[in-house]
């Protein structure tokens, strides 16, 4: 049996452990030393030590290799085809890219009904369409949400929306107050396991794990936040206090059909449970009925759109390129939008200013960074912001303020 000096991979029960490459290539110099019969020459400027180096950087490059297989199989770490593979186990596929959601300010007739599918024309030639019925209210306007027909990350930034593409008489104008939360292209990793690791509850029925994780699998939801009221009083939960009436389910969901939405929550809430919200669609049990059908009126929350504002100061140097401030607010949206592989703005969550400085340290070497606030009013000086369960952050690059001092 042919031995070798090679100290190899060990397997253990807390995972691999890989040799260093002085050790391997320790190894290796033994291996060619007993092979050529002894007092070979180890130094590594000479033709054996050329060969024992680049036979040390084999064996390492296939043991990096080994451990990168074996941390795809951790959901934790996966990525690509393999990260596919264990969200089959749960039934899931990556979603499909999906469009930007924007909420556009509708203004006309009062008690104008533009309808869903309704189409709007951004300032860059984008095209949205409305998500539900909505109606001119007593002030003239109406908030609606919109979204894009091209999937992607798109921006919208505040005051994109200019054009009525698709006319409804009573209807005359149309605008964004704030900027659109983006699409995504394709599902990413973060995102994905995000929604695996919720996804455990999806077979239950009644808890709002279920209902949560039924929601985030109905295409073109951006986001969704739910939790649910089991006493006999209203109460408020979240950053903006949003009150919840007294055994009720409350979920908030951005994008998705209303029609599908509706459905994802009544399928797996308890009977008798009380909705929140003002969106509001009908669905009808066909489950062994005949018609007439049950009808059920469904109620959630449309996040309104919360405007993030972020200020940057970063120490002035001769050396930083001169686009520094752009490539300051690419990285901070980047890394807003979760494009960067890591976590994004949620419904419900708190955004904190540490996870921006990774992504604008490496804008350019030279960079440091004295300061990175973020708040929802201009100026900001905080170094966290609690976003409410009725809000979505959004981020407009205008928004980003960068000093160099």
């Amino acid at each position: 049996m042919t031995t070798t000096n090679v100290p190899p991979i060990v397997f253990t029960a807390a995972g691999l452990t890989l040799p260093t490459e002085s050790a391997i290539l320790g190894g290796v110099l033994a291996d060619m030393d007993s092979a050529l019969g002894g007092g070979m020459s180890k130094t590594l400027t000479s033709p054996q030590g050329q060969l024992a180096q680049s036979l040390t950087a084999i064996v390492g490059d296939k043991n990096d290799q080994i451990a990168e297989i074996a941390n795809q199989v951790n959901p934790d770490t996966a990525s690509g085809r393999w990260q596919d593979a264990i969200g089959r186990i749960y039934f899931l596929d990556r979603i499909a890219a999906t469009g930007t959601l924007v909420t556009g300010t509708c203004t006309g007739l009062v008690g104008t009904v533009i309808p869903a599918g309704s189409i709007v024309e951004d300032a860059a030639g984008y095209k949205y369409a409305s998500l539900a019925d909505a109606t001119i209210s007593a002030t003239g306007s109406v908030a609606v949400d919109f979204q894009c027909l091209t999937t992607g990350p798109i921006s919208c930034p505040i005051g994109t929306f200019t054009t009525i593409y698709k006319a409804v008489t009573g209807w005359e104008s149309v605008t964004n107050p704030a900027a659109g939360t983006p699409g995504v292209n394709v599902e990413s990793r973060a995102d994905f396991e995000f929604r695996r690791r919720n996804s455990v509850a999806a077979n239950a029925t009644g808890s709002p794990q279920a209902i949560y994780a039924n929601v985030l699998a109905v295409p073109d939801v951006l986001d969704a936040y739910v939790v649910d009221n089991p006493t006999s009083a209203t109460v408020t939960k979240g950053a903006t206090n949003t009150p919840i009436v007294a055994h009720s389910i409350y979920a908030a969901v951005a994008g998705g059909d209303p029609a599908a939405v509706a459905r994802a929550i009544w399928e797996k809430k308890s009977g008798g449970c009380d909705y929140n919200g003002s969106t509001t669609f009908t669905i009808e049990d066909t489950n062994g009925y005949e018609p007439p059908y049950p009808s059920y009126l469904v109620k959630w929350t449309t996040p309104t759109a919360l405007p993030v504002y972020f200020a940057v100061e970063i120490a002035d140097n001769p050396a930083l390129p001169a686009n520094i401030a752009d490539l300051v607010k690419t990285a901070i949206v980047d890394a807003f939008n979760g494009t960067d592989g890591g976590s994004r703005g949620r419904i419900g969550a708190t955004l904190y200013a540490g996870r921006y400085y990774a992504g604008v340290s490496a804008t350019d070497a030279n960079v440091q960074i004295n300061t990175i606030n973020l708040g929802a009013s201009a100026s900001p000086s905080g170094t966290a912001l609690a976003v409410g369960i009725d809000q979505r952050p959004t981020l407009d690059p205008a928004n980003i303020t960068v000093v160099l001092v």
